[in-house]
Parts: C-alpha cells; sequence; structure tokens
C-alpha cells in the first residue's frame, strides 16, 4: 500500500510551510488538523501526521505506540514503511480517515484516555452528532 498519496504529500506539505512562515512572521503556530492516520493492523501502534518535512521523510503528530502514552512528535516514514509485522503484513494507511478535529483535539483527548483509538471513538462521536437546527425566523423559539 502506498502510505502517502501525491494529495496526501501536497497537504502534509503545505502544513509544514504554513507553520514555518508562521514561525518566521512571528505568528502563532497554526493547529491544523491531520492528514493522514496510519497504524498498525495487528497491533496497537497509530500515528496521526499533520506535516511533512522538506526532506520529504520527516513527518509531524501524534504518535501512539500503545503503552497508554500517546506524544507528539516527530516520525520518519521510511522507518514506518519499513516495519514488517505477522503474517507479511506493514503499517498501512486508513483509507476512510477524516477529521475536523485540530491535532492538539486529538493529542488532548489521546492522551485523557490513553490512546489515539479510544479518542477516536469520542471525537468521531462527537463529528457525527446532529447539529441542531437555529430558527431563521424570529418568533420560533419564543414561548407563546
Amino acid at each position: 500500500m502506498i502510505l502517502l498519496t501525491p494529495e496526501l504529500r501536497f497537504a502534509l506539505r503545505a502544513n509544514d510551510i504554513n507553520r514555518r512562515a508562521a514561525a518566521q512572521g512571528g505568528k502563532p503556530e497554526p493547529d491544523p488538523v491531520p492528514v493522514v492516520k496510519l497504524f498498525n493492523p495487528v497491533g496497537a501502534a497509530t500515528w496521526l501526521a499533520t506535516e511533512l518535512g522538506e526532506d520529504g521523510d520527516t513527518l509531524f503528530g501524534l504518535a501512539d505506540l500503545g503503552f497508554g502514552c500517546p506524544e507528539l512528535g516527530y516520525f520518519s516514514l521510511s522507518e514506518i514503511a519499513s516495519l514488517r509485522l505477522p503474517f507479511g503484513l506493514g503499517i498501512e494507511r486508513d483509507i476512510g480517515f477524516s477529521t475536523t478535529a485540530s491535532l492538539s483535539v486529538w493529542a488532548d483527548t489521546a492522551r485523557r484516555v490513553g490512546s489515539i483509538l479510544q479518542a477516536q471513538a469520542i471525537i468521531w462521536r462527537i463529528e457525527s452528532a446532529p447539529v441542531p437546527e437555529i430558527p431563521t425566523d424570529p418568533s420560533q423559539g419564543k414561548g407563546g
């Protein structure tokens, strides 16, 4: 499986460029949403990446190796891709992954509950909750 498509690489590089530009301009660093989720199909390791360095290998994001302490940091795409797992498997990309929650929300939630997978259940429940309708007619919602 191709872990990063050209579109994903572009989005990850754009986030890296935006963060660097903000730092150089003395502005607060952006808090982007994770672009890609990589995971071990036979274990607990999960990575959420928001940036890809100029070298095309260094990812930044949230890493959870399954020990109950997810952490923000840098990790190597080539090292992740070279992992050989039981049954001839390798690390995979969650092709259905998408989120509207920023990396800081994922990190905070994952740290509180102990894993990215448990955080995913919470965040996706919130993201998929129905949004209450706001009355457009000013007379609606007023007691009679």
